[in-house]
């Protein structure tokens, strides 16, 4: 590529280039107000970070060009002199919000080749966001870019130069000589030493365990379990952070704000910035002045009515005038509350009750969330009766499902239970095993009483899922930890026994809800690809194909956990105050991850797992599903098979062999840090793939790029449409269901509203639910999705942004697909009785709450 350059400058040829910065302040979420009305005005807001434009005029920033052709006496690429930012670019019509561009000149001839990376240098005492450099007519090469997407601080915090590279792509055997060097020496400065506190302007990628979910410090009922580093509570691992640790726990970390890579965090004007700033300011400011409400007896912590539930969005709650003044003045969280004048607490109306309020309570809309609600991926086919436990009989005993075969005949249309599993026409949604070994400690708390649960469903003729019976299991009452008792509750449609099974399906739910929430969200998808985004930063350098095609999956994810771990799963935390599980919830899912398979969370190997489709070479994919219509497999599918295709092609540029694939040394130590490292505690399970064959890396990176952009739209972008009607999805449950000859059981048969409310989530937690859940389930306003890229210059290569155009334009005919599917009455799943089409899985999506769209990455 670079070949046949000697003579192609004149001595003294200067090279035009532009530089595109943003200054901090537009970045700074605590000035985000005037940053905005800054915007809007039209100020040059680079300006006044750096004590006006001036200051660029003098030798505030220098940028040093490295050759890719020409080395010197070392055989590293030669190092052009300083050069200077010049004036600012006043009109630039493809700079974005709070960017701007200067002007630099460079002194390069040819006898120092073409350039292939530089060197800058900030002298200023503040730091500021590089987002590009742009080499004009270069001889043979035209315009070079530099895409560079971070922060630049003073260049006396480093130890080593800021370097980065043009947007050529090489595998490393093929870099140029004289970049060599300038490529292991970045990626040692990524990989640090392991040691030391971690400061605000480091770049280096490390691992740790889970320890700074507790604070020992604060008192017996603040410590929580270290998960990662042991067979009892095995974890992903997190980013290393290198904090102190507690007085009382050497193994636990001292909670305060966490280190991440600099690089990660929010990097660009993206309302994900104001949603989890939205997060923090709902924890610090308005739950502590709505909780001060419910201490003071201003509001009653339970609803009277379902009409008051609704109400939490067609009319709103009523608050004392100065409650919602406590609120950060963020515009974000007063569209999300809908706040006003009158301080009237308004949430948005969810997707489930815009057409009919009362269709969730039906079995059909029940059975239909299982395959195309917000955790569509727990569902399995049931293949022998009665169901079995993987539990170990010899801890806990036998724990086989007590539920019989008459008991589900009697709604089975006429045909037996073995016929019916021979047919393939029963299923099972099962939460027994997750919870019945945490049961006895969930249940000693005062507020919570929950049981195991497993639910029976059978497809019917027309396409849908009924619910056949559900079996409430406790342990055995007493210090006996063998066996259980269970219940087994049938569908019924009047009288006492109608209230019962509603209750029955809320305690099903609110075990779903703590799955959805621990596993399929947080475990399955947020907690697993961090340590993948270490090891490739740490493993992969930026001029790596697989880097290239990892990296726009990874944005924001290293962010949004850290976050997570201060105010979501942490200690007293959002999901400990509103999920089932409370202080142990974090631990139920280290138990999950016990059972986690990389190679499963590829759809068609999940789907065949659970029994939800078979192997069947002459079907599309290869496989049928035995539900036609299950959205969430329908939809997946397709892009599954759009992503694979996608990755086929762009390795099959660079990997002609499979010896090739396993000759790429960074390759190779990426994935074996992967599976030693940042999933250690899993790293002795066979089932791990290798990374010598160019199928088993397509295979891989697929399965990566899956669970970052689709699995978690599928499982994050449903919360509120769903759960923002908290009778829909109960997160907490707090009676039994009540026996006969009780109160509970008279107020049950007198006031079934009643009875129900006063089982399932109350209203403050429900308030805390919700506000959560409508921030996560929104997009951000300049977020990227699957099949674009934030920067067309991300590559040079031609060959791969053809294959990405094709990608893209896959996914625009998948869009259309889906969208005429979800107008197909045959397909009663589409809809169901609540009329609420399943858009999750369309690719697109506008800003906001939209209930459709798929990011890149794991960004909210």
């Amino acid at each position: 590529m670079y070949g046949g350059v000697k003579g192609l400058f004149n001595r003294g040829q200067k090279v035009q280039g532009t530089v595109v910065l943003m200054r901090k302040n537009v970045l700074d979420i605590n000035s985000i107000t005037s940053v905005r009305r800054a915007i809007g005005t039209g100020i040059d807001l680079i300006g006044s970070a750096f004590d006006g434009v001036t200051s660029f005029l003098g030798r505030s920033v220098s940028i040093q060009l490295i050759s890719a052709t020409k080395p010197d006496g070392n055989g590293n690429g030669i190092v052009g002199k300083k050069t200077y930012l010049e004036g600012i670019i006043r009109s630039k019509p493809t700079l974005g919000a709070g960017q701007s561009a200067f002007n630099i000149h460079f002194e390069w001839d040819g006898e120092m080749g073409i350039p292939g990376a530089f060197i800058i240098k900030n002298y200023m005492q503040v730091e500021f966001f590089l987002v590009s450099l742009t080499l004009e007519d270069i001889p043979n090469q035209g315009t070079m870019h530099f895409v560079c997407n971070s922060w630049v601080y003073n260049s006396n915090v480093y130890k080593h130069d800021r370097i980065f590279f043009a947007t050529q792509t090489y595998v490393p055997s093929e870099t140029p000589g004289p970049l060599v060097k300038y490529r292991e020496e970045e990626l040692q400065v990524l990989r640090g030493n392991g040691t030391g506190k971690r400061r605000e302007w480091d770049r280096v990628y490390d691992y740790d365990v889970y320890n700074d979910l507790g604070n020992p410090d604060g008192g017996e009922n603040y410590a929580r379990p270290v998960l990662g580093g042991s067979d009892t509570n095995p974890y992903p691992r997190r980013g290393r952070t290198g904090r102190e640790p507690t007085k009382k726990d050497s193994k636990s970390e001292k909670l305060g704000e966490v280190y991440i890579p600099r690089d990660e965090n929010f990097g660009h004007l993206k309302s994900s910035d104001f949603l989890t700033y939205g997060i923090k300011s709902v924890s610090r400011n308005f739950l502590p002045a709505l909780k001060s409400l419910f201490d003071l007896n201003f509001t009653p912590n339970e609803f009277d009515s379902f009409e008051e539930v609704r109400s939490l969005c067609e009319g709103g709650i009523k608050l004392p005038t100065d409650t919602l003044s406590k609120i950060s003045p963020l515009p974000v969280l007063k569209e999300i509350f809908r706040t006003d004048g009158e301080s009237v607490l308004k949430f948005s109306v969810p997707e489930l009750i815009k057409v009919s309020k009362s269709a969730w309570m039906t079995d059909e809309e029940f059975g239909r969330e299982m395959i195309a609600g917000v955790n569509p991926c727990v569902i399995r086919r049931l293949k022998e009766f009665p169901p079995q436990s993987k539990l170990d009989p010899t801890v806990y005993g036998d724990q086989t499902s007590k539920m019989t075969k008459e008991q589900l005949e009697i709604n089975l249309e006429s045909i037996t239970v073995n016929k019916a599993i021979e047919d393939k026409r029963l299923f099972i949604l099962d939460h027994h095993d997750i919870f019945m070994p945490f049961l006895r400690r969930i249940n000693e708390s005062k507020s919570t009483k929950a049981y195991a649960t497993r639910t029976i469903l059978f497809l019917k003729d027309d396409g849908t899922i009924k619910p056949l019976a559900i079996e409430l299991s406790l342990p055995h009452a007493g210090q006996q930890n063998l066996g259980f008792d269970s219940k087994v509750i049938l569908p019924a449609n009047e009288g006492v026994e109608s209230t019962i099974w509603l209750l029955a399906k809320a305690h099903v739910i609110v075990n779903d809800s703590c799955y959805h929430q621990l596993i399929s969200h947080w475990l399955n998808t947020h907690a697993v690809i961090e340590p993948f985004i270490i090891a490739t930063n740490r493993n992969l350098s930026v001029l790596h194909p697989i880097y290239k095609l990892l990296f726009p999956h990874y944005r924001d994810t290293m962010n949004i956990n850290a976050l997570a771990r201060q105010t979501l799963i942490n200690v007293d935390g959002f999901i400990e105050k509103t999920i089932l599980g409370g202080k142990y919830a974090v631990e139920i899912s280290s138990a999950a991850y016990k059972n986690w398979v990389f190679t499963d969370q590829a759809l068609p190997a999940d789907l065949i797992k659970r029994g939800m489709a078979i192997k069947d070479s002459s079907s599309p994919y290869g496989l049928r599903l035995v539900v036609e219509d299950y959205p969430y497999a329908v939809d997946g599918l397709e892009i599954w098979n759009a992503i694979k295709t996608w990755v086929h092609d762009y390795v099959s540029l660079y990997y002609a062999t499979d010896d090739a694939v396993k000759k790429d040394h960074e390759l190779q130590a990426w994935w074996k840090e992967v599976v030693e490292k940042g999933h250690g505690d899993l790293k002795d399970k066979p089932w791990w793939p290798k990374a010598h064959t160019r199928e088993e890396l397509i295979q891989s990176c697929s399965t990566i790029i899956w669970i970052a952009s689709a699995l978690h739209a599928a499982v994050n972008f449903g919360q509120y449409p769903y759960g923002g009607f908290i009778l829909n999805r109960p997160t907490l449950s707090r009676r039994f269901i009540p026996e006969p000859g009780t109160s509970e059981y008279d107020e049950m048969v007198k006031n079934p509203q009643k009875a129900y409310l006063r089982t399932i989530t109350p209203k403050y937690q429900a308030l805390v639910d919700l506000s959560v859940i409508e921030i996560l389930s929104r997009h951000a306003s300049d977020e990227v999705y699957l099949g674009q890229r934030d920067n067309p210059n991300w590559t040079s290569d031609q060959r791969a942004i053809d294959a990405f155009k094709k990608f893209g334009k896959r996914l625009a005919e998948i869009e259309t697909k889906i969208s005429e599917r979800n107008r197909d009455p045959n397909l009663r799943n589409r809809t169901g009785p609540v009329q609420m089409p399943y858009t999750v899985l369309l690719p697109t999506s506008e800003t906001g709450l939209t209930f459709r769209g798929i990011p890149n990455s794991i960004s909210i």
